[in-house]
């Protein structure tokens, strides 16, 4: 969420190398912006802004954590990390996003991964890592933090091989359960929704193509 997207676009563009190749009003939401980046072949970096976000308090150890090692409100995001190749790649990371003039600590050796941490607009606390060796679960799946986790071994053991989808296709919309997660809507429209078939949803909620034609 942005309160000014184009700092957020000239940042993650100049200071991060993500070319910007999508930028339009947002999908049935009035006065959104939505901007695309692009990080490599099968991944992109989304930027949203909406009328007066700008005027919603940031507020450390709520909003946002300010660094990497510091809380912030459950649900929210602590920070975000991104991937580099390797280690070559992660300083070449670190001095392009210094030659920006934005300070970067590190890199810190995490055991399986080297990372870089620093800023971003709208206080977001933002890493670069590398993978140093492969992630063997035997390894750094800790017996006594899952203990402080409250993982049981026999949870542990399904969390590490999750069982496959066993369906069919076609899934039927789950009843509303107040326990499971649920998005915010006005609670008529959200039930009524669910109700709806979902080619139903699909048909209500198609939008035109690119803004600007080719």
């Amino acid at each position: 969420m942005a309160s000014d997207i184009k700092a957020h676009i000239a940042y993650f563009s100049e200071v991060m190398n993500f070319p910007l190749v999508a930028l339009f009003d947002m999908h049935g939401v009035p006065g959104g912006l939505h901007a695309f980046l692009r990080m490599n072949d099968h991944s992109f970096f989304s930027i949203v802004q909406l009328p007066d976000v700008d005027k919603i308090p940031v507020t450390l150890g709520v909003t946002h954590a300010g660094n990497g090692a510091l809380p912030s409100a459950a649900g929210t995001m602590q920070h975000l990390a991104f991937r580099a190749d390797d280690e070559a790649g992660l300083l070449a990371m670190r001095d392009r996003i210094r030659s920006h003039g934005v300070n970067v600590i590190g890199p810190l050796d995490h055991g399986f991964c080297k990372s870089i941490y620093f800023a971003g607009p709208d206080q977001l606390t933002l890493e670069v890592a590398a993978p140093v060796t492969t992630v063997d679960p035997k390894q750094w799946i800790d017996p006594a933090v899952l203990e402080k986790a409250g993982i049981s071994a026999e949870e542990a053991e399904a969390y590490k091989a999750p069982a496959p989808y066993a369906g069919q296709g076609n899934e039927p919309q789950p009843a509303y359960d107040p326990a499971q997660p649920h998005m915010v809507y006005p609670p008529e429209m959200y039930q009524a929704l669910l109700k709806m078939p979902d080619e139903a949803i699909a048909a209500s909620a198609k939008f035109p193509g690119p803004p600007v034609p080719a």
